[in-house]
């Protein structure tokens, strides 16, 4: 598959929000489904393009948006597990239909270049338990687990495991 990795377009930013939302949802990512509460945040794209970096991979030729992923440094809104010298990648998705064309790993590819353009020693991210194809493609990647990270966004809510790849 020709893609081109991009900034979110303005007029595009509902879009994302909702392939993102939709990705979640149909892999059974949210505890509560479509009441859960962080379905609103996913759907958020305007929001996370405001104060992260909102990157799609765009179909070569249609330029239609496949996948996207917001990178942040630390010290930026939505880097959460970030420390100083690192960048992390939040809320990466791909569109069920475009699975298994390469989308996500050119996203998390994208995301470690920006990295080290920003002169950063780490990219990090959290990832929930059940998220085992992507967790394969991080180790593929170079991405070792960090479980002294693991950590909970919620009381009860069970723990997010974390990934760190040097740069």
């Amino acid at each position: 598959m020709d893609l081109r990795i991009r900034l979110a377009l303005p007029d595009e930013l509902e879009a994302v929000g909702e392939l993102t939302a939709r990705a979640y949802l149909e892999d059974d990512l949210l505890d509560f489904g479509e009441a859960d509460s962080y379905l609103d945040r996913l759907r958020d794209a305007r929001h996370r393009a405001e104060h992260a970096e909102m990157l799609v991979a765009a179909d070569a030729a249609s330029d239609r948006a496949l996948g996207a992923v917001a990178f942040a440094a630390y010290g930026e809104e939505y880097a959460e597990i970030a420390e100083e010298g690192d960048g992390e990648f939040r809320m990466l998705a791909v569109a069920p239909g475009s699975r298994g064309r390469g989308v996500g790993e050119a996203l998390v590819r994208a995301c470690a270049e920006r990295a080290r353009e920003r002169g950063l020693r780490r990219l990090v991210l959290s990832s929930h338990r059940r998220m085992r194809t992507a967790h394969r493609l991080y180790e593929r990647l170079g991405f070792a687990r960090t479980p002294e990270k693991d950590w909970s966004p919620l009381e009860g809510y069970p723990s997010l495991i974390t990934f760190a790849l040097e740069l």
